[in-house]
């Protein structure tokens, strides 16, 4: 009994598994019915297939053959056109060689005729060359009878001049240079003479209308290098316990005092002017304070050169409006400013430049120059004057280096640089700056001469006056604008003076360095004397 529920499960299983058996077969049954099917409509549709393949093969080759029978029928055609088109052209290229031959012969004809012509002018040109050679050797003979003669006929004339055709030929030819230098002469002076009155009318215009625009309304100055003192015991405090303020003062400053037996005052010695005046300023704050001690001194030294920085600036920002100049960089403004401590010949530097920049605008305006650079150019003209003392060179090439390091344009870094003659000026403006430097620093009172350097400007205009062989005596007078020279009459005629005076001219503007200009007049007297007896 205990093995009824096993048996009872194993028989389900049984009957389970043939269900799914027959399922599994009559499934199988009907998909190969199905695949029979199928295979047989696969067997038609392939047997219609091959039917209509051979159809249309048999088509295609009754095609082709067709084709094939056009294509020899069309070939046996173009071989006959071909033939027929060989032939025309053949029949054309015969015509076209006939007509060239025929051509070719007219030609051949023509150049024969002109062959024949050559060869008659030909013997006609040797016929007269025959001639020619004949005339020439005529001719060879008469020009050298000819040659004879007047071989002969200059012998006659030497013995009767009773000199040779050589010494005849100088003789013309010193007589003739004789005159034509005279002629010379006389016409350079015309044209000289007619020059100078028309550049002096425009000259004396221009100059007089610049002056007057310009006019001036201060004198020169004059640098102060001594310190008034209040009593002389101030010179003891100023030295101080064993000189320490004076040590003091001058390290400080970097001025040399000058104390001396001068009653009342100190002088400053001291190449750079700005610097000297700030020992003076220092000083005169110290006497009139009163506190003399180093540390003091170092106090107001630097109080000063604050001072003086802002003066500077002042001063080259004044000059800078008066000229009516404007967009300079501030280093030029406080070049500008130093120069106003600077003097030449006792004229104020800064005065000066800001008359010459007048001046030189007022020229520009009257003959059409750019104005902006000639007054740019004249301001700025002395600015190396500013720092000469500190850099090597002439301050005319200083100045122009400063202003073209500052950005100041091409024209006018060449108007500066030869105002002075250290380069050869090359535009209009350039002479404008010498023009207004000459006249702002040659008018009368603008500058003064110490007697040792117009002495020796009148022995060099002398001696360069004296260095000319027909020169008599010379004299420098007008203090030394002019010159009046002494010829020997014997050495020197009319025509000679007047090369003389450019000759000198000439030297004096090479060799001699002047404010202004110079005037050379040359004198020759002739005297006869006679004695009745």
């Amino acid at each position: 009994m205990e093995y009824l529920p096993w048996i009872g499960g194993w028989a389900v299983s049984v009957l389970l598994l043939g269900a799914l058996w027959y399922v599994a077969f009559s499934k199988a049954n009907r998909l190969a019915g199905e695949i029979q099917q199928n295979a047989a409509a696969a067997r038609q549709k392939l047997d219609a297939v091959e039917h209509d393949a051979a159809a249309r093969v048999k088509q295609a080759q009754d095609e082709a053959q067709r084709v094939l029978e056009e294509s020899r029928t069309r070939q046996k055609e173009l071989a006959l056109g071909i033939q027929e088109e060989k032939l025309r052209i053949r029949t054309e290229i015969e015509a076209e060689l006939k007509e060239q031959r025929t051509q070719v012969q007219a030609v051949e004809s023509r150049i024969q005729r002109k062959e024949e012509a050559l060869d008659r002018k030909i013997e006609a040109l040797e016929a007269r060359e025959r001639k020619l050679q004949g005339r020439e050797k005529e001719n060879e003979a008469v020009k050298a009878q000819l040659d004879n003669a007047q071989l002969e006929q200059t012998h006659a004339l030497e013995r009767i001049a009773d000199m040779t055709r050589d010494d005849a030929a100088m003789r013309l030819m010193q007589q003739v240079e004789q005159e034509v230098a005279g002629d010379v002469a006389r016409r350079a002076r015309d044209i000289e003479a007619q020059l100078k009155e028309d550049a002096d009318i425009r000259a004396r215009k221009v100059i007089s209308v610049a002056i007057a625009r310009a006019a001036s309304d201060y004198v020169p100055e004059i640098t102060v290098t001594t310190v008034p003192l209040p009593s002389e015991e101030m010179k003891g405090r100023i030295i101080g316990r064993e000189g320490r303020n004076i040590r003091a003062i001058e390290r400080a400053t970097g001025v040399d005092l000058i104390i001396d037996e001068t009653p009342e005052s100190i002088t400053l010695s001291a190449f750079d002017p700005v610097r000297r005046e700030v020992a003076r300023r220092t000083l005169q704050k110290l006497i009139a304070d009163g506190r003399i001690h180093p540390a003091r001194v170092e106090e107001v030294v630097a109080k000063v050169q604050q001072e003086m920085d802002v003066h500077i600036r002042e001063e080259g920002e004044r000059a800078a409006y008066e000229a009516n100049v404007q967009g300079l960089h501030p280093d030029l403004i406080k070049l500008l400013g130093r120069l106003s401590f600077r003097t030449s010949y006792g004229q104020n530097q800064l005065h000066h430049a800001i008359e010459s920049s007048r001046i030189a605008a007022a020229i520009a305006a009257e003959i059409g120059a750019d104005i902006n650079v000639a007054k740019t150019a004249t301001l700025l003209h002395d600015i190396g004057k500013a720092v000469d003392h500190e850099v090597e060179g002439p301050h005319a090439l200083i100045g122009a280096d400063i202003a073209r390091r500052l950005g100041r344009s091409q024209k006018i870094v060449h108007a500066i640089a030869s105002h002075h003659h250290e380069e050869e000026p090359q535009t209009v403006e350039a002479w404008i700056v010498q023009a207004a430097d000459a006249l702002s620093g040659g008018r009368p009172g603008a500058r003064r001469d110490s007697v040792e350097h117009y002495t020796k400007r009148l022995e060099a205009l002398e001696a360069v006056a004296n260095s000319f062989e027909s020169v008599d005596r010379a004299y420098a007078i007008q203090a030394g604008r002019e010159v009046r020279i002494m010829v020997k009459p014997d050495h020197c005629d009319d025509l000679g003076a007047m090369r003389l005076a450019r000759d000198i001219v000439k030297k004096i503007e090479d060799t001699l360095e002047y404010p202004g200009q110079i005037k050379v007049t040359v004198i020759r007297e002739t005297r006869s004397v006679d004695f009745a007896k």
